[in-house]
């Protein structure tokens, strides 16, 4: 029953709305476009939240322009159409890839304005070409009211809900901006945005994108906002549409260069490549400074822009076919092409990893000759549908691998008379082998995965370096001084085959190696012969076996008390020990199940590697026992693991995330992220010497 007699709660302090949000939005623009967060992480949140708090409560209070309506608001039946009140027109493209086609321009531009050969050189604002989705912004009063796509340049549609969802687009301006703005850009996602969700939705079993430009103009064309606020979008700003005109008091402009700044100056992220060229030699040097950098970019170019600078010279050359005459795209070489699938191979990588690899008819993409390309795994290849005879586009770009992207449809007209030959009616679906083609060991999958993976780990070829540096680390065996370079000499050199050959290296045989001193050879000697001495745990976990950690093994140790015990344990007896669960016991059991992996782990016996073994010690109460640490930043006198083994000695656990399940973070200076989470979760955070306390038996 309502208190009749409480009092009304206070009234909204509108200041104090006013406030957070201008915050805020100073906050939201240091992080997406400046890239100089000012407060914490965990601050904004908390700021952010007495926001959402306060317009929950008042909900008649809530605006367009406020922060909280970055998240997505209701799914969309579809899209409204919008008219352009300046239509988006599209640029004419130079398809000459070489430098004449910026000569080409210039000399056009020169021709037009009537200017010879003893008139000044024209100056031009160059930027790059974004591959993304055109995009229009338009403001009213410095709030954003609308988004829309360029659609056919007169009609766009309505994307305004996932277009706020957007960090870097600004949704209040700062004061002194036009009444009318509409501010012109290009919608993209960065590169390791797109592989990062591509990853996703492999796991998930979804599709993936082709490029960044598919995933970008998917995301922006979701009909659900609250699923577009998932995909991570940025924004370039480089021009305007529809402006309070200079008589009404908007702004004049001189160049489009000026026209850049002051976008930059009212919050909008600008290009740092944009850049100002003289004259014909300026933009040839341009186009190739951006090509050269173009595969090092966080983001997907396809090419630079060139504009007329002065914006007299742009309204006295006017545009033709709905083309500006100022203004030109002069594209680089292609990075995707189509050609033909002649095989479907599978390569074996350095953790096992089973990869389905097409083999191509050659074609010159990205810069090189590209005769195979990933198909990643079995699971994305029969998304794609892709079978050997067909024609498929290929995408490289910078170092990245290869990869076939889609299958061109025959409805494209495929010139057949350009590939090898003529598809035949029927090709059976490409299998994955039973047995690794390098070892011959078992190949598995996990329910849980798409890879499938080679099981021989100790004794595959591919493997081979992987293994014998696994083994070798320092959490493992450790032998000191056996780094990734030297053991790529002995495998390259056929020196080392599988881990026991480790065991048999003498002075010559290392001594013999490029950059490899007298002295260095017998440290390497010395350090083999101590790494015989290790313990069970050290040793199962330089095993390599898949899911099976230092702490995994660890429990395993304390278990069983003996290597051969856990070697012949069935899963039902994994499945006893602590914390291991039936995916764990499976790959145990997986690995153990090999002759070729026992055969080593006799071989390493055979040559003096040892580990004290016995029964299994009783269980005693320790300091730490079931308490979970996080460490975090550096310690005054222990380093990181050194600290982790005193945790684990007495009995607690370390993870490398903090959670609610977490019972001490162990901070020391320069502590990051994982010390403002603690803060935020209430979690108990040490020094150094109150873990040294702990582990003294304190509390």
């Amino acid at each position: 029953m309502q208190d009749l007699f409480a009092p009304p709660p206070p009234p909204p302090d509108l200041a104090h709305i006013e406030q957070l949000r201008r915050a805020l939005h100073e906050h939201a623009h240091r992080y997406y476009v400046l890239d100089e967060p000012s407060i914490a992480d965990v601050e904004y949140d908390r700021l952010f939240q007495e926001l959402q708090a306060i317009e929950a409560q008042h909900p008649e209070l809530v605006t367009p322009d406020s922060p909280t309506q970055r998240v997505g608001g209701r799914p969309l039946d579809q899209f409204v159409s919008v008219r352009h009140v300046v239509p988006m027109l599209s640029i004419r493209t130079e398809t000459d890839t070489e430098a004449s086609g910026a000569q080409n321009f210039d000399a056009r531009v020169r021709r037009e304005l009537g200017l010879n050969e003893l008139a000044p050189v024209v100056e031009y604002v160059a930027e790059p070409k974004f591959d993304g989705l055109a995009m229009s912004l338009r403001y009213e009063h410095g709030v954003l009211v609308q988004a829309a796509t360029r659609g056919d340049g007169e009609m766009g549609e309505d994307v305004t809900q996932n277009i706020r969802t957007i960090g870097q687009i600004p949704l209040r301006l700062p004061a002194g901006v036009p009444e009318i703005l509409e501010v012109r850009g290009e919608v993209y996602m960065r590169r390791d945005d797109f592989e990062t969700l591509n990853e996703q939705q492999r796991e998930r079993g979804q599709k993936t994108f082709v490029n960044t430009r598919n995933a970008a103009a998917g995301a922006v064309r979701q009909l659900d906002p609250g699923i577009a606020a998932q995909r991570p979008l940025s924004f370039f700003a480089y021009g305007l549409g529809a402006v309070t005109p200079a008589a009404a008091g908007g702004p004049e402009f001189g160049t489009h260069y000026d026209m850049l700044q002051a976008l930059k100056s009212w919050g909008f992220p600008v290009s740092a490549l944009v850049g100002i060229a003289q004259g014909a030699t300026e933009l040839i040097a341009y186009y190739n400074s951006i090509g050269v950098q173009r595969d090092r970019l966080g983001f997907d170019i396809d090419g630079v822009v060139y504009k007329v600078n002065s914006l007299a010279l742009q309204r006295r050359m006017g545009f033709v076919a709905r083309e500006p005459r100022w203004a030109v795209a002069h594209k680089f070489p292609a990075q995707e092409q189509q050609t033909q699938v002649l095989g479907i191979d599978v390569q074996v990588g350095r953790t096992g990893k089973l990869t389905p690899v097409a083999r191509l008819k050659s074609v010159f993409v990205g810069g090189v000759n590209v005769t195979n390309a990933t198909l990643h795994n079995l699971f994305e290849l029969r998304r794609k549908r892709v079978r050997v005879g067909d024609t498929v586009i290929v995408r490289r770009a910078g170092d990245v691998i290869p990869e076939v992207v889609a299958v061109v449809a025959p409805t494209l007209g495929t010139d057949a008379s350009a590939l090898p030959g003529p598809r035949v009616p029927y090709v059976p679906n490409f299998r994955m082998p039973r047995q690794c083609p390098i070892c011959g060991s078992a190949v598995v999958r996990e329910k849980t995965e798409v890879n499938h993976r080679c099981t021989g780990g100790l004794f595959c070829a591919a493997q081979r370096k992987q293994a014998i540096l696994h083994f070798a680390q320092r959490r493992a065996v450790e032998v000191e001084g056996l780094g990734e370079k030297l053991v790529d000499q002995l495998v390259d050199g056929n020196v080392i085959r599988t881990l026991p050959d480790l065991y048999r290296l003498g002075l010559s045989s290392l001594a013999s190696l490029d950059r490899m001193a007298d002295k260095s050879a017998q440290n390497i000697v010395k350090a083999l012969e101590k790494s015989k001495q290790t313990t069970l745990p050290r040793f199962l976990f330089g095993l390599g076996i898949r899911h099976v950690g230092e702490a995994t093994a660890k429990e395993l140790a304390r278990h069983f008390g003996n290597l051969d015990a856990i070697m012949d344990a069935s899963e039902e007896q994994l499945l006893q020990v602590n914390d291991i669960g039936p995916i764990v016991a499976k790959s145990l059991r997986t690995f153990f199940d090999q002759p070729h992996n026992r055969e080593v782990v006799e071989q390493l016996r055979a040559c003096g590697v040892t580990w004290s073994e016995g029964p299994p010690a009783p269980v005693a109460p320790t300091p730490l026992s079931g308490k979970t640490f996080v460490i975090t930043g550096t310690l005054p006198t222990l380093s990181r693991d050194e600290a982790k083994d005193l945790i684990e000695a007495a009995g607690g656990k370390v993870a490398g995330s903090v959670s609610k399940k977490t019972t001490f973070v162990v901070a020391g200076t320069e502590a990051g992220s994982k010390l403002t989470k603690a803060q935020e979760l209430g979690v108990a955070v040490l020094d150094e010497a109150g873990l040294k306390e702990l582990l003294n038996g304190g509390s």
